[in-house]
């Protein structure tokens, strides 16, 4: 197993909350990274988030109480401010300037909150890749945007989304449909420098057993076409179309077309276990909340086959007997980002240096 040093990339967005999550005064506790952290919004509508240890005896402060934009460690009463810094001590007079708690960077852009997790001087919320369909109105996705937890590495789930051609078997009766789909040669690959792009094209054949669902219409064969980019630091966005077979894809004539898009973000929780969120959105019959609940549902499904499998490789992979892989044609896009991704880990370390994990609290 890889250290924390060789294993996370510090300067960068992560995906931490739906805001959903946050809603009714829920102090959320999610570890990122191997850190506890606490998430809340304070009556300034701001999001707040902090080191969920008291600096006085580590009690959670997602077991504190919110007041104003404050929150209050419930063990001993410090207070901390939205920055960080405790601002009360009941019984106290002297605050020193130790008595606070790390703030980290914390945004909200197409309804998901985004923390920074490095160096605060360096979190420019205008890197983070916004997914333009949680925005637009031309676009529907789930009443409330869902989470997953994987008992898994982060990068097994990356290599999940780099081959499609898992859809035939793993999902056959959910996301893929016929095994014809397995066979599909010479997809469109780009190599980017912070990831991937893909172009897959499935041509006069069956259409996946969750458009079926809400499109019990629809014909026999269809072209399906799936593009997909991958950003670090495990961030994926997909769009699905089903077309009529012979459809030309360089025209403007969408007739009979039905369209989707796919959001989903990794977030490594710790070096074997993963926050997944994800939407999934279509443009046609927005007043109707079925297909939205139907999409939800199917994608729900499939994503659980993808779990099971992707777990089962963690614990396998976690075995001290060593494995080797033995690549494919199709490992062509998981390849190239896990080497982009130890790129970026390794320039990194050259100014922001690892963080090692070694138990050495005074108090235990």
């Amino acid at each position: 197993m890889r250290s924390v040093d060789e294993m996370f990339l510090w300067n960068c967005w992560y995906a931490a909350a739906w805001e959903h999550e946050l809603e009714g005064g829920v102090k959320l506790a999610r570890t990122f990274l191997e850190k506890p952290v606490v998430i809340y919004q304070g009556d300034s509508g701001d999001y707040v988030a902090l080191d969920d240890r008291c600096c006085h005896r580590a009690a959670p402060l997602s077991m504190g109480r919110v007041e104003g934009d404050c929150i209050r460690c419930m063990y001993h009463g410090m207070k901390y401010g939205p920055d960080g810094v405790c601002i009360e001590i009941p019984g106290q007079d002297t605050i020193g300037p130790n008595h606070r708690v790390r703030r980290y960077p914390i945004v909200s852009k197409g309804n998901l909150l985004w923390i920074w997790m490095g160096d605060p001087e360096l979190a420019d919320p205008d890197e983070i890749h916004d997914f333009a369909p949680l925005s637009d109105s031309n676009w529907r996705g789930f009443e409330k945007e869902s989470y997953l937890h994987y008992d898994a590495n982060w990068l097994l789930i990356v290599d999940n989304l780099a081959d499609f051609s898992h859809l035939a078997f793993v999902h056959t009766n959910t996301l893929g449909g016929s095994e014809d789909y397995a066979f599909v040669t010479h997809p469109e690959v780009d190599k980017h420098d912070d990831g991937f792009s893909i172009v897959r094209w499935s041509r006069n054949d069956a259409p996946a057993p969750y458009h079926l669902k809400v499109n019990p219409d629809a014909p026999a064969k269809v072209d399906r076409r799936n593009t997909v980019r991958m950003h670090t630091p495990g961030l994926f966005f997909m769009e699905t179309l089903f077309a009529p077979v012979g459809w030309n894809a360089d025209g403007d004539d969408f007739e009979g077309v039905k369209q989707y898009r796919n959001c989903q973000y990794m977030t490594p929780e710790t070096r074997t276990t993963t926050h997944f969120f994800w939407n999934y959105l279509h443009n046609y019959r927005l007043d109707d909340p079925a297909v939205s609940a139907s999409l939800q549902a199917s994608l729900l499904e499939g994503f659980m086959e993808d779990k099971v499998i992707i777990e089962a490789q963690q614990k396998l992979l976690e075995m001290e007997d060593p494995f080797a892989p033995r690549g494919l044609a199709g490992d062509v896009s998981l390849a190239h980002f896990r080497r982009v991704w130890e790129g970026m880990i390794r320039t990194e370390r050259e100014t922001y240096p690892g963080v090692e994990r070694k138990v050495g609290n005074p108090l235990l």
